[in-house]
């Protein structure tokens, strides 16, 4: 197919990595062009005082304990909010440096605390082991709130991808559970749904980056089963909920050219139908990962909405 990408971000197709999941042997390549990107994208050098340090959190019952990086404003006299940070990458790839940049400039940006979570990634280990290592690092957040000068009631979770997925489930994990009352959700193009039965997940075989066939691999390695079953969890596919009212106000984001695009906007549509705030944000042209161009208009409107809604959601005061 061909698609009406923006025309900003046409001339880097061919820069940007090449995702093509079908084998184990395949994945190794995409986690090695993963790391070789975050490698080569510009270092964020923030104009603030940031402590960026990493450590150890207990992980869940008879599981390890799970690396996280906690990055907070150097310079402040007071608690500020908190936020759990769910990187990308298919439930399959990534790491606490994919998005290490990014969450350097959302620390710069707004003053607040970010635990970044390293959880374990599929197929090595499938659901429910990487939701569950980002709740115990929520959990763990919460607890030390103190410590990390967190005001524990605007502590929110935010993710990409996967990680927007995951967010999702986390955010469903603290309700269900009476865990760390959330005070936001920021879902960036989430992979929320196994069925993959949406009109944008049936057409968008060939899409950069991301595409039907690499999310019905991920869905398996993840799943360690074929997707769309009858009995799959709602903390593994947060679509699969039944329920979502009491869940915390979010701001769920859609790219254009995106495979993910229909269930962003769907669970966007349901969360509202329960009663939830939410703001749902389309951006034309775009594709999954296209953010990574950030000289383009588009995604420089990307971010900005993604400050924007950061700074209200967490109620971030200034100065």
């Amino acid at each position: 197919m061909t698609y009406a990408i923006d025309p900003e971000l046409l001339p880097w197709l061919d820069m940007l990595p090449a995702v093509t999941l079908a084998d184990h042997e395949s994945l190794l390549a995409a986690r090695s062009s993963m790391a070789q990107l975050s490698e080569v994208l510009p270092a964020y050098e923030p104009a603030n005082p940031v402590d960026v340090r990493d450590t150890a959190v207990p992980g869940p019952s008879d599981a390890p304990d799970v690396p996280v990086r906690v990055y907070s404003p150097s310079n402040r006299t007071a608690a500020v909010p908190g936020l759990l940070y769910i990187h990308g990458g298919g439930f399959v790839m990534g790491d606490l440096d994919t998005f290490d940049a990014h969450v350097l400039r959302l620390v710069d940006e707004l003053g607040i605390v970010v635990v970044s979570v390293d959880y374990r990634l599929a197929p090595e280990h499938p659901f429910p082991a990487p939701v569950e290592d980002c709740y115990a690092a929520l959990t763990w957040a919460a607890a030390k709130a103190d410590e990390l000068g967190i005001d524990p009631a605007r502590l929110g979770v935010a993710g990409e991808s996967a990680g927007g997925g995951l967010a999702a489930a986390v955010a469903l994990l603290a309700r269900d559970r009476g865990g760390p009352r959330l005070s936001f959700q920021y879902l960036g193009i989430p992979e929320l749904d196994d069925r993959l039965d949406t009109p944008s997940m049936r057409a968008y075989t060939d899409t950069p980056i991301w595409n039907r066939p690499n999310a019905v691999y991920s869905w398996t390695s993840y799943l360690g089963a074929e997707p769309g079953g009858a009995d799959v969890s709602p903390y593994a596919a947060p679509a699969r909920a039944a329920d979502l009212a009491g869940l915390p106000p979010a701001f769920v984001t859609v790219c254009q050219f995106d495979p993910l695009r229909d269930e962003g906007i769907a669970y966007a549509q349901r969360l509202a139908h329960a009663g939830v705030p939410v703001d749902l944000r389309h951006y034309p042209g775009t594709f999954h990962g296209s953010s990574l161009v950030e000289t383009a208009e588009i995604s420089r409107r990307m971010f900005a909405d993604e400050l924007d809604a950061l700074r209200r959601g967490l109620r971030v005061t200034a100065g």
